[in-house]
């Protein structure tokens, strides 16, 4: 169908990626435990809007690039480690300063939502999910190593084919990622209310943060 082969493999390997957790997941859950339903959504059109970019690029042939030139796959994969070790700081800092707040019932530190996140003024969380997801060669790599697979070389029109793969993909990100937001969501009034949950999250979150940016500069192509 289009060029696609054998569909129903595909579909399952697809619910298996989508349910990895990743810093992309993480992120839209974070960003909607903390600010709500609107926010985690503005979040996930990042997501979703790199990951359309990582798979034009991969049906392009840039994943073919990268792999082949070592020097540009480490610069990419530098870069990316270091925005989210950059991402991981600012949230350990969040948490201190939530930590610190538990303790510090004055004027000048009101007891709100806002309190909580001290970084939620300046906070984009379109531009943050979508440089994430950008930020990620494996990502790219992985991508043309999974499509691939099932289009068929035959097919005289192989960027339909990869439209079809595609937007299976996007499809399933959706409705994972609603279900991250909606959940995130019921954890936001616990968090408002309990002032050491919200920085022990906000510390694990960061702390994973880091293990990707870790786990990310030590890849290879």
């Amino acid at each position: 169908m289009l060029g696609v082969t054998d569909l129903p493999t595909y579909l399952a390997g697809l619910v298996l990626i989508v349910l990895l957790p990743g810093p992309n997941s993480l992120y839209v859950l974070s960003v909607a435990a903390r600010r709500g339903v609107r926010s985690g959504y503005t979040a996930a059109a990042g997501v979703w809007c790199g990951d359309t970019v990582l798979m034009v690029l991969s049906a392009a042939g840039v994943a073919s690039l990268l792999q082949a030139n070592d020097l540009l796959f480490g610069i990419v994969k530098f870069v990316g480690a270091g925005y989210l070790t950059w991402l991981a700081i600012g949230m350990l800092r969040a948490a201190w300063s939530m930590w610190r707040a538990r303790h510090e019932r004055s004027a000048d530190v009101p007891d709100d939502a806002s309190a909580a996140d001290p970084a939620r003024g300046g906070e984009r969380p379109f531009r943050r999910a979508f440089v994430i997801s950008l930020l990620n060669p494996k990502a790219i790599l992985f991508m043309i190593a999974f499509f691939v697979q099932f289009v068929d070389p035959a097919y005289a029109y192989p960027a339909i084919s990869f439209a079809v793969l595609g937007g299976c993909l996007q499809v399933a990100s959706m409705l994972y990622l609603s279900v991250l937001i909606f959940t995130g969501t019921h954890l936001a009034a616990a968090f408002r209310r309990r002032k050491r949950l919200s920085a022990g999250a906000t510390s694990a979150a960061g702390a994973l943060f880091l293990g990707f940016a870790v786990k990310l500069s030590l890849s290879s192509a």
